[in-house]
């Protein structure tokens, strides 16, 4: 199971963001930021729901309750989104033949 400071990571570093720049999003210090990471301290639930929009995730995944992922598509037409949609079913039926 991945736990919350590992996935905090790896959402930050998807996002390209460095520590320091999600520390000035969610209004707390870098350290802070590192010790979420390292696992030493938790978010108050205030700041987990700040990671979470920032993240455009949910708690609970976040929490590593729910292992969903979403993506937004808002503002997308419907054709862009008929192509997104072929393209994770072409890469879920190659994983599920590779794995």
């Amino acid at each position: 199971m991945v736990d919350f400071g590992e996935r905090l990571r790896l959402l930050r570093k998807r996002a390209n963001l460095s520590q320091e720049q999600l520390a000035s999003r969610l209004s707390v210090t870098k350290s802070v930021v590192s010790s979420y990471e390292t696992g030493m301290r938790m978010p108050s639930y205030s700041v987990l729901g700040k990671i979470a929009r920032v993240f455009n995730v949910t708690t609970d995944y976040l929490l590593g309750i729910d292992n969903t992922e979403t993506m937004d598509i808002s503002g997308l037409t419907e054709a862009q989104k008929d192509i997104l949609s072929s393209i994770v079913s072409e890469f879920r039926k190659n994983s599920s033949m590779n794995g």
